[in-house]
């Protein structure tokens, strides 16, 4: 099939990518003068891995190509994606939907023949439906432009796989107007229905909160272990052990039940935040009240660990702090609400100077926060450091042994942000090993 991504940024590139990869010919369209010449280039603008090989392999083999002209993308393809950013408003909880409501205005004028227009981005649940009425009235081919929602449940650094080999695919159509999105979506995804991925078929409103209700159930449950966290270093407990002990149970299971100074990232943070915005529009919001508590005790580990660090030093004025860790989470370059960055900003604010060491994502730590000090290993930013901070499970830092950097701290002090050390091996080297909800 023929098709458009309108898009080019994580999601849209991806998918893109990986549309052209399951042997579609594909159109991205971006803005972003900038960002198409890269994707041009075969280039990725950002970390995935095995993206940019997907990328160039089928810009070789000419099933991809790039543009900013919305009449190419229209005159190009009937099915088109929309997986533009759906940002958090400045100052406010809602999502920004501009750049989704500006790909409507712009494409919907220049379809004058009938066209579907799967939505990928998440938005407020009865966007969709707005959404479809707004092309109808814009387009020249009038009802025969249809708007389907098939949202995106990508997990950064397993990107490609999970395009290519979800977990489930779920697509929302109008039930009010019967159309072609469904056996279209069908062929669109023929090759991973062959491998029986479920796909399921609901109403716009219902796969809008899919998405929503994905992201706030995964918040809940890494707040929960948190906030048990909490509760074990106040009693002497160790919430590893503890996690291991519960995830056994089917009904709870051990994946995302891992303490530490909490989730960060372009999506969980500003998603629960737009659901209970767009709960309080509807005038249920006491039913997501609970999302404000995941939410504070999100923000308040990244406390926990600048007092932590504090207490370490004794006094943070001038004191010297290795932090091993900027991306939100490893594989990714993604600095968006990283709490390793957020960390690192308030130490340095209280009077340290603060080393910082990514595998991936220091330029893009640089742009966010360019008075940090950053080094060009894990060595350099340890050097002469009071205390060094894991902030991020890289494997590289989980392979760290202490003898890799005893001789070049001041203080053999280590605080494991992600508990992702052992604590025996440190301790019993002669280090000052602390982790979080660990006696």
């Amino acid at each position: 099939m023929k098709m458009s991504v309108f898009g080019t940024g994580y999601l849209g590139a991806t998918h893109a990518a990986c549309m052209a990869e399951l042997g579609h010919e594909v159109l991205g369209v971006d803005v972003d003068p900038a960002k198409l010449a890269k994707l041009e280039a075969g280039e990725v603008p950002f970390y995935e891995p095995g993206l940019e090989e997907v990328l160039r392999r089928n810009i070789d083999a000419g099933r991809l190509q790039f543009t900013s002209s919305y009449e190419e993308a229209a005159a190009f393809a009937d099915v088109h994606f929309l997986g533009v950013g759906t940002p958090q408003k400045k100052g406010e909880y809602a999502a920004d939907l501009r750049y989704v409501d500006a790909v409507i205005d712009t494409l919907a004028p220049l379809l004058t023949e009938p066209a579907i227009i799967f939505g990928k981005s998440t938005v407020p649940v009865g966007t969709a439906e707005r959404l479809g009425a707004r092309a109808r009235e814009l387009a020249p081919a009038g009802d025969g432009v249809e708007v389907a929602w098939n949202p995106e449940f990508l997990r950064e650094g397993f990107a490609v796989q999970d395009t290519i080999h979800p977990d489930r695919l779920v697509l929302g159509v109008d039930r009010d107007r019967p159309g072609r999105a469904e056996s279209v979506a069908r062929e669109v995804y023929a090759q991973l229905l062959d491998e029986s991925i479920p796909f399921l078929v609901t109403d716009l409103a219902t796969a809008e909160l899919v998405k929503a209700s994905a992201n706030a159930f995964l918040a809940t449950k890494i707040s929960f272990i948190n906030a048990i966290s909490e509760v074990c270093e106040a009693a002497g407990a160790d919430v590893t052990v503890l996690a291991d002990a519960i995830g056994h149970d089917a009904r709870i299971g051990r994946r995302f039940l891992n303490a530490g100074v909490g989730f960060g990232g372009g999506c969980l943070p500003k998603d629960i935040r737009a659901f209970m915005a767009r709960a309080g529009e509807l005038g249920v919001d006491q039913a997501l009240t609970f999302l404000r508590e995941v939410d504070n005790i999100n923000m308040r580990r990244r406390t926990s660990m600048v007092e932590l660090a504090r207490e370490a030093c004794g006094s943070l004025l001038g004191a010297r702090v290795a932090v091993l860790g900027a991306a939100f989470k490893p594989d990714s370059d993604d600095v968006r609400d990283s709490p390793a960055l957020n960390v690192a900003g308030q130490i340095q604010l209280q009077g340290a100077t603060v080393n910082i060491y990514d595998p991936k994502a220091m330029d893009n730590s640089r742009a966010l926060f360019p008075t940090l000090t950053y080094a060009g290993s894990v060595r350099e930013a340890c050097e002469e450091a009071d205390v060094i901070l894991v902030l991020t499970e890289w494997a590289e830092f989980r392979k760290l042994q202490p003898e890799d950097l005893a001789a070049v701290v001041r203080k053999k002090v280590l605080i494991d942000g992600r508990n992702c050390l052992d604590p025996l091996v440190w301790r019993s080297a002669g280090w000052a090993y602390r982790g979080l909800g660990r006696p």
